[in-house]
């Protein structure tokens, strides 16, 4: 199948490296993936169940949103989308999504606006038999804050393409949460621009579904802009869980930071995590750090990490990366049962402490101690998994 997208410009141009296939929205620059491409390698494709076909069935996710007050709902066509100069799709789910998905929803905050309270839209599948392609634009102008929640449920398989365009000096939080159900398939893209001086904090947690593939990539729309992604998963036996996280320092003196943290339990849990910073040559006094660790619950998990960093120029403040792949700190566990803690309880608590700094940076009480409930849920039954391996 091949759509084209006529009379409209790319939205930007991706760098010549084998880590950063072609951005656009044209489908025939995304081919179906064979899994042996480097930045398909790790993904079983196919559990992809004809997701990357690009034939939709009739239903859609149901769509529920939460506005306050100085937020509003628009919709888009593509032509319109593509003039935005949102961050064009970077593989052939995004690009589905963009291309079949009937135009975008846009979600935008005016310039100068401080909403009160968060922006929440929840997005529901009823069946596994639903493929469901989607496209959804946030825009947050100049001077303006606000905090935006995407929650994914349900069961479907899903591709989507998410575009976040934060205005210069903009203050944004952007959380997305997959809590799918255990049949689900989800593979998306978002995009992130943020502009000049702008602060943008993004909270990826992936908890749910059978197999969840998000690439998440950001660009500056001028110097001085900052961003921190943080990023959550518990993969359990058979599902596999993989973000792949892209930066492009494409303007002088901007920030990055990036924290991910993982754990895995059960026979064929996998876990994929890919980083890439990108300095390029203009990016002069940019400091930029990425990380990822995860913790190994149980036998029979896997959990590939490989970090990146592409430097053009000298002239930085810094740089770095690290990944770590281990079990439990004995030394850790061993302080806390000199105390008199039970080892069960002291392994609870080593893995809570591991992801309360990640929940605590989302900045929604409410869905802080919903994701700790069900973070705890996930511990508990570690503890009667290993209980049934002794």
């Amino acid at each position: 199948m091949t759509v084209t997208v006529p009379n409209v410009a790319e939205a930007a141009e991706s760098p010549a490296s084998h880590l950063h296939p072609v951005a656009s929205f044209d489908l025939a620059d995304h081919p179906l993936p064979t899994g042996r491409e480097e930045v398909w390698r790790f993904t079983p494709m196919k559990r992809f169940g004809g997701l990357l076909d690009g034939t939709p069935s009739s239903s859609h996710l149901s769509w529920d949103v939460s506005l306050p007050d100085g937020a509003a709902t628009s919709e888009l066509t593509l032509p319109e989308i593509v003039a935005l100069g949102v961050p064009a799709p970077v593989d052939r789910a995004s690009a589905l999504a963009a291309n079949l998905g009937g135009g975008a929803v846009q979600v935008s905050v005016p310039a100068g606006v401080e909403l009160a309270e968060p922006i929440v839209v929840r997005l529901h599948g009823e069946s596994i038999d639903d493929v469901v392609y989607g496209h959804v634009v946030f825009r947050v102008g100049a001077h303006a804050k606000a905090t935006i929640v995407v929650r994914h449920t349900g069961s479907a398989r899903y591709a989507s393409a998410v575009s976040v365009l934060a205005g210069d000096g903009a203050d944004l939080t952007f959380v997305a949460v997959q809590d799918w159900a255990d049949d689900a398939v989800h593979a998306g893209h978002t995009g992130l621009r943020i502009g000049r001086d702008a602060k943008v904090r993004t909270v990826t947690v992936s908890l749910g579904g059978d197999i969840v593939r998000l690439v998440e990539t950001a660009e500056y729309d001028g110097p001085g802009g900052e961003l921190e992604q943080f990023g959550l998963y518990f993969v359990d036996a058979g599902q596999h869980i993989e973000h792949r996280l892209f930066v492009d320092h494409n303007e002088p003196r901007t920030r990055s930071h990036v924290d991910y943290r993982g754990a895995l339990q059960g026979d064929g849990a996998h876990s994929v995590w890919v980083g890439d910073v990108l300095i390029r040559k203009v990016a002069e006094g940019i400091n930029t750090y990425e990380t990822n660790k995860n913790l190994v619950l149980t036998d029979g998990c896997r959990a590939d990490s490989v970090p990146n960093l592409e430097i053009e120029t000298g002239e930085i403040e810094g740089a770095g990366h690290s990944s770590t792949t281990g079990r439990f700190d004995d030394e850790q566990l061993f302080y806390l049962r000199s105390r008199g803690i039970p080892e069960d309880e002291a392994r609870l608590l080593v893995v809570r402490g591991f992801f309360v700094d990640i929940i605590r940076r989302i900045g929604v009480p409410d869905l802080e101690e919903q994701l700790m409930r069900v973070v705890e849920s996930e511990l508990a039954s570690s503890v009667i998994a290993r209980r049934g391996e002794q």
